[in-house]
């Protein structure tokens, strides 16, 4: 095989929850652009065609699913629908994630709400697809974290900005998933099962304030922030043969900014 051949993803099946957001759009495109037959999840069961239909818009096929990821038994109904229909599963992308705080002084509630998703759902789902992978010898495990689970919040990038990035349960979520990472890199690794973390930095979109954007900019050592298809590269790589040695790693896909 050649090393360009190695990052094809043709006759692997893949599942990207939370496929709808701005991260996990270029993530199922880039899945499906590699030649993967790609499925996502969304909450919203009125959205499942309009979704397919505007990944279709962009030149790939995507089917779209509903699940609740609170829910061990909307996790499980899934997995039953995917291996009916191919009867494998070769890479499972963790992105879905709930924001149910919006401050520190927040009810206990909301985090304790974000723990069942974000935390317990997704173990349940790694647990549900990996075992899975694990029977059949072979697959990718990819869990979106982010930079802020590795660095605190900078305040000075939201001075005067009408908003701030002080939510305990993302930052505590997004820290713990690069330990559990190496958890489950560690627990499927004798049946050649991968799991990898990608970091991503600060995405710019139409609802990014300028000056947000020019403060962030300067923090990152590329001078930017990420766009809708920079991550699309590293995740086809971590999905496929390419990182056939890779696992338990963090990415940070940031632009520097973490480095610096």
């Amino acid at each position: 095989m050649t090393v360009l051949r190695s990052f094809s993803l043709e006759g692997k099946v893949a599942l990207v929850t939370g496929g709808a957001g701005l991260y996990g759009r270029q993530i199922a495109v880039a899945l499906a652009q590699a030649g993967a037959a790609t499925n996502m999840t969304t909450r919203n069961a009125d959205q499942l065609e309009e979704l397919e239909q505007s990944f279709a818009r962009e030149g790939v096929a995507v089917s779209a699913h509903v699940l609740d990821q609170e829910s061990e038994e909307s996790i499980l109904a899934l997995k039953e629908r995917i291996m009916a229909r191919y009867g494998r599963i070769d890479v499972l992308v963790n992105n879905a994630v709930a924001r149910t705080m919006t401050s520190w002084n927040d009810p206990l509630e909301a985090f304790d709400r974000s723990m069942r998703i974000n935390a317990t759902g997704m173990f349940a789902i790694t647990r549900a697809f990996g075992d899975v992978m694990a029977e059949q010898g072979s697959g990718s495990i990819i869990n979106i974290g982010s930079i802020q689970g590795m660095v605190g919040a900078d305040g000075t990038l939201y001075k005067d900005m009408g908003f701030h990035g002080f939510v305990p349960d993302y930052f505590f979520h997004k820290g713990g998933m690069v330990n559990f990472t190496r958890f489950v890199a560690s627990y499927y690794g004798p049946k050649n099962v991968r799991c990898n973390c990608l970091s991503p930095g600060g995405l710019a979109s139409h609802r990014t304030p300028e000056k947000f954007i020019e403060r962030y900019s300067e923090r990152t050592l590329l001078g930017r922030m990420a766009n809708d298809t920079d991550l699309m590269g590293s995740i086809v790589f971590l999905a496929s043969d390419a990182s056939a040695y890779v696992t338990g790693a963090n990415l940070p896909v940031d632009g520097g900014y973490t480095a610096k």
